[in-house]
């Protein structure tokens, strides 16, 4: 056989063993040995098994994934995550669908605290739904918002999928986190400004909340003025390089903890459940990182990338037409396949098509994460909306599908204006060389 046809045979079958359940790390691990041994030899997989996990394991840099991760688990066991809602809530809770926009409010916030998009949706979702529907709010909207919402957990740093897209990419995990800070609050804000316009329009969909003394609101900044603070440190701090990404991570971390003893709001057994969950998701993360990377020297050497790069640039058409193409096989490909096996079974044939036509990698690991964005919540596998109809199990599937629709053309109009204007995301990360 020829080199790219084993290389489309190794990616059926990988395809195949996730349908059947296999865990994608492992089938990468497994299909990237055995097809480099095939192509090349088997001494030289062995090589490349025997060096690609010291060299991710040993790397400093890599640290930045479970000290985040440990900061999102403090965060969600201790409730201080819970704060920022109320917070948010108490503040702009009164305006026509008031108590939607503070859950978006509320789940930008907490992305700066986690790099999960479920658990984002998960937290914010127990509070904000039942008090949305204390309210009468439509169902649509507020399961939508929250699964919608959910998604920002992913862009607005700390990001795993940014993680993942650096660590693969060789390119600079700082600079990814602080390329995804503009685009995050704009897209959070632009998911504020649809919710109010259609309250106004229909008043039926999100009556307005109750009104909330300047006391009650002071009290409300006190109750989340550290986590505020903390948030704001680690963001700034990467912006303006006060320290690593990693360094970032230990600060945040670090913080949650201290914050959560002096509030007494993280009892023994939540600090266990966040440092065991940390650990699972760290293990289950790095094992896919692994697979990815020996994978991917299976896919070099089947020149599947160099032949598809050809391929594209034989088009004949404008960089900008290639890149729509890119963007519309990412749409479809994100309502059959998970977000993580998406990521990783693209980025080496396609990373390399779009730094040949001349497009910014940090600018395309933005809208790489904006793709992930949209297949949490397009059917029939959209993972945040299954999340959101589990915690609110009297409301039909299909009403949650309902009510991400105008996030998710939301979504696009947005991806379309990043694509139009690329600075929306190196414009931070310019600053800082």
């Amino acid at each position: 056989m020829t080199p790219i046809t084993t290389g489309i045979i190794g990616m059926v079958i990988l395809l195949c063993l996730m349908a059947l359940g296999m865990p994608i790390g492992f089938g990468m691990l497994l299909l990237g040995f055995v097809g480099f041994a095939y192509l090349v030899k088997l001494s030289g997989a062995i090589q490349i098994l025997s060096t690609v996990p010291y060299n991710v394991i040993s790397n400093y840099d890599y640290c930045v994934l479970p000290l985040f991760l440990l900061m999102a688990g403090v965060c969600l066991y201790s409730g201080l995550a819970k704060s920022l809602f109320r917070l948010v809530y108490t503040w702009i809770g009164r305006l026509q669908g008031g108590l939607a926009v503070a859950t978006i409010g509320a789940c930008a916030m907490f992305a700066a605290a986690s790099s999960s998009s479920i658990a984002t949706a998960v937290t914010i979702g127990v509070v904000a739904i039942p008090e949305m529907r204390s309210y009468k709010y439509d169902a649509a909207l507020a399961t939508g918002c929250v699964a919608a919402g959910g998604t920002l957990g992913i862009l607005i740093p700390p990001s795993g999928i940014l993680i993942i897209y650096g660590i693969i990419t060789e390119q600079s995990i700082s600079k990814l986190f602080v390329a995804g800070v503009i685009p995050g609050i704009v897209l959070a804000v632009m998911f504020m400004i649809m919710i109010y316009i259609r309250a106004r329009l229909n008043p039926n969909l999100a009556p307005q909340g109750p009104r909330t003394s300047f006391k009650t609101k002071i009290v409300a900044v006190g109750q989340s003025f550290e986590m505020l603070a903390l948030l704001l440190l680690v963001i700034v701090g990467l912006i303006i390089g006060w320290f690593t990404p990693t360094e970032a991570g230990a600060i945040g971390a670090f913080g949650a903890i201290v914050l959560s003893l002096i509030r007494r709001r993280l009892s023994w057994e939540g600090f266990k459940k966040s440092l065991i969950d940390s650990l699972r998701d760290t293990g289950m993360i790095f094992t896919i990182i692994l697979g990815a990377f020996v994978f991917n020297a299976f896919l070099a050497v089947s020149t599947i990338p160099m032949e598809v790069a050809t391929f594209v640039g034989n088009l004949g058409l404008p960089p900008l037409g290639i890149m729509i193409i890119i963007i519309f096989v990412y749409v479809i490909l994100g309502c059959f396949i998970d977000t993580m096996s998406m990521v990783l079974l693209t980025i080496p044939i396609f990373f390399p098509v779009a730094t040949s036509l001349g497009f910014n990698p940090i600018w395309f690991g933005i809208i790489i994460v904006l793709m992930c964005e949209i297949s949490m919540i397009t059917p029939p596998i959209g993972v945040n909306v299954f999340v959101i109809a589990g915690i609110s199990r009297d409301i039909p599937m299909q009403t949650v599908f309902k009510g991400i629709i105008p996030f998710l053309a939301i979504e696009l109009v947005f991806v379309a204006l990043l694509v139009a204007f690329p600075q929306m995301a190196l414009f931070l990360p310019s600053i800082g060389q």
